[in-house]
């Protein structure tokens, strides 16, 4: 097993390699741009690792991770267009730094060219693949309406939030994982463990994610802090405030929620004071723990070596302490 840092370093060699400006510039060098941006690469780090536990060597899955990275990263061109989004990895995004225009028909390409490259596997592998990567597609996108559908639903509960970061976030972590097993050629009680794991894990760091969206340092976080308050999303940390809150700051919080985006002046640090007062963020940390610790568990019972848990309990205990 190599480190973390020698897969991720394995994975951006790869990718710069494969991944070039062609004709027409204006439909690649978005696609370049977005996926040079840097980022964690947990996606394809975790395909690696997964084939890698299951005795197979990682450059066999290099192919499956990139697909999960390009797939990723359209999502997330597509996702800034949807909430107008001026920041990505502390840079431009595809349609500020473009227009609107191009940054769908890149996404759009980007989203094909993650369907070609499992094309480079044969036979069962290939099928179960893409039979993978179709459902989970699917699946992120559904997350992803939902997620504009609670922009203007007031009986938003919280097991619908999670519900909506599972779709839309978490089903990606555990395919990653998935995938590389799928390459590995374990037996279906592995494939489906190892899913479970990533999809707990998931959803720990989408919660993570949300309470760095609001309380992230902006030197580190790489995005615009108080995004999701500016913008009125109800995530974990909102709906959690209206159920803990004193009714008066229930009442307000509601009320700074329903104000439009552009009319913000001192909004985000009142609605974080609300989050803090409430005891709420607090609760968030608690949460996160929680779908840590119910990933860790189904880690401990898949059969595999203790040796070869310890990078991928590594690798969650990371992500819950990471600032960016």
């Amino acid at each position: 097993m190599l480190a973390i840092s020698e897969y991720r370093e394995a994975f951006i060699d790869y990718l710069e390699n494969k991944i070039e400006v062609k004709e027409p510039k204006n439909l690649y060098e978005p696609m370049v741009y977005i996926l040079g941006l840097g980022g964690k690469r947990l996606r394809p780090v975790l395909v690696l690792m997964a084939t890698e536990i299951f005795n197979k060597d990682y450059k066999e899955a290099l192919d499956a991770a990139l697909a999960i990275e390009i797939f990723h990263n359209f999502s997330l061109v597509h996702d800034d267009i949807m909430d107008d989004a001026p920041l990505r990895r502390g840079k431009a995004t595809v349609h500020e730094k473009w227009d609107v225009n191009t940054g769908i028909l890149s996404g759009d390409a980007m989203l094909i060219n993650a369907y070609q490259l499992f094309e480079n596997y044969e036979g069962d592998t290939f099928k179960e693949l893409a039979q993978l990567f179709t459902k989970t597609a699917i699946e992120v996108c559904e997350g992803q309406q939902y997620d504009i559908d609670f922009e203007t639903r007031d009986d938003v509960s919280i097991d619908d939030y999670l519900k909506m970061i599972e779709y839309k976030t978490a089903v990606l972590v555990g395919a990653s994982l998935q995938m590389g097993a799928i390459v590995a050629g374990v037996d279906e009680e592995c494939k489906k463990a190892i899913y479970q794991f990533g999809r707990l894990l998931g959803i720990a760091f989408q919660l993570q994610d949300d309470f760095l969206d609001a309380f992230g340092d902006p030197k580190t976080f790489g995005k615009q802090v108080g995004g999701d308050i500016i913008e009125n999303k109800k995530t974990f940390l909102y709906l959690k405030s209206l159920e803990v809150s004193a009714e008066d700051d229930a009442r307000q919080l509601e009320y700074l929620y329903s104000i439009s985006p552009e009319d913000n002046s001192g909004k985000i640090e009142t609605v974080k004071s609300i989050f803090q007062k409430s005891g709420a963020a607090k609760l968030t940390k608690e949460e996160i723990e929680k779908y840590t610790i119910m990933a860790f568990d189904v880690l401990e019972n898949i059969s595999i070596a203790e040796e070869k848990k310890k990078p991928l309990r590594d690798f969650g205990n990371m992500l819950m302490k990471r600032t960016v």
